[in-house]
């Protein structure tokens, strides 16, 4: 019994490549994005289409899966807050093992957390495309390279006013004296 909803997007079927090492199978798929592909700031938004070039490869442990995905990306940027629309172009290769070539005893005892392994014929896409795609971001996303960002006294967009300026903040310390400088005026 699998684990894995075989109509689910990002779960593909392998039964046809059999057990045969060096038959493969080369398909092409556009699947919804999953909910929270991306980093906080910039994000694949949910249930939008993923463009999925794949190529499934019969080996000997299991199936060799190379792909290549394009998305469509929306965030802000770090510096001024404003909205950010860009894509995203990832290459991705997972070897999935057959589930009786190691049995779970032995991954588990191994440490081995990071072994993706066949679910009787299907395998899960979504783990490998998440890393692909989050490993693929800016840290911190810009709307432009230079983007001068937010006036931090008055958060004005100074992208959009450049002679943007306050008058020297006068010390707390020294504010009395002001007035007096005033009185004798």
């Amino acid at each position: 019994m699998t684990s894995l909803d075989p109509r689910a997007p990002l779960v593909l079927d392998t039964r046809d490549l059999g057990r045969r090492p060096g038959s493969q199978r080369e398909l092409t798929r556009s699947a919804p994005a999953p909910a929270d592909l991306g980093i906080e700031v910039l994000s694949v938004p949910a249930g939008t289409p993923v463009e999925l070039d794949l190529r499934l490869e019969a080996v000997m442990d299991g199936v060799l899966v190379t792909g290549e995905a394009h998305a469509a990306l929306e965030g802000e940027c770090v510096r001024c807050l404003e909205p950010i629309t860009d894509e995203v172009d990832v290459t991705f290769q997972e070897l999935y093992l057959y589930d009786d070539t190691r049995d779970a005893a032995s991954v588990e005892e191994e440490g081995d957390d990071d072994v993706s392994m066949l679910d009787g014929d299907l395998l899960d896409l979504e783990p490998v495309l998440r890393d692909a795609v989050v490993l693929a971001l800016p840290f911190q996303p810009l709307c432009q390279d230079d983007c001068p960002g937010l006036c931090p006294e008055c958060g004005a967009r100074l992208a959009d006013d450049p002679d943007h300026s306050h008058e020297a903040a006068i010390d707390p310390r020294w504010a009395g004296l002001s007035g007096l400088k005033d009185a004798q005026e």
